[in-house]
């Protein structure tokens, strides 16, 4: 690749990015229906025209921007597992995390306005979908480590109920991980035998 079209190249993927931001940015702020493309490259700073010379559509834009916001919070899952000891451990840590949203914040609004497109555009929901059966799949995966009993249910269960926990405090703020904490512990039912030979080890 010649400097010119590496530069080229280079440019290219700024303009993407500051179109996924830019998206990022207003669907928290407007509401994912308000936003426009004229709107969208006012915020990056590009003619309207890179929209779509980047994107197949305007939709294509806000669900790759939805979804890399979430990704990233997923993958921030994988860092608390890696550091956690005890299934209550990796629990604590999730709420603890989720305390740094309070319900209408613009991560927290960029949730709640992707899970209401999702119900009626099916490409957002199955990339959602494949997203979160992803972050339960591991989070099984870990907890049968560790020798939770119906490791898949449970993962099934706790991913849901952390999600919940956020879009809730839009209308209830105090739920914080001091008060749904205690209460989620109880899911963490350790397999009896295994309990006994980590004991016996």
């Amino acid at each position: 690749m010649t400097g010119a079209a590496a530069t080229s190249a280079e440019r290219g993927r700024e303009v993407r990015q500051a179109l996924l931001s830019a998206a990022t940015g207003l669907i928290a702020e407007r509401g994912w229906s308000a936003v426009s493309t004229r709107m969208l490259a006012e915020r990056a700073g590009v003619g309207a025209g890179l929209v779509h010379y980047h994107f197949s559509s305007l939709r294509a834009l806000l669900t790759e921007a939805a979804l890399d916001a979430m990704r990233g919070l997923a993958d921030g899952l994988t860092e608390l597992l890696d550091r956690a000891r005890t299934p209550e451990e990796a629990l604590d840590a999730m709420l603890g995390a989720l305390d740094a949203y309070d319900g209408q914040d613009p991560t927290s609004m960029l949730f709640t306005e992707a899970y209401l497109a999702a119900a009626r555009d099916e490409g957002l929901r199955d990339g959602i979908d494949a997203l979160m059966r992803g972050v339960r799949e591991e989070f099984a995966a870990w907890l049968d480590r560790h020798g939770v009993a119906g490791p898949e249910e449970t993962a099934a269960v706790l991913a849901a109920a952390v999600d919940g926990v956020m879009l809730h405090r839009t209308f209830t703020p105090g739920l914080a991980s001091a008060a749904v904490g205690p209460v989620l512990r109880r899911l963490l039912v350790r397999d009896g035998a295994r309990e006994e030979e980590e004991e016996a080890q």
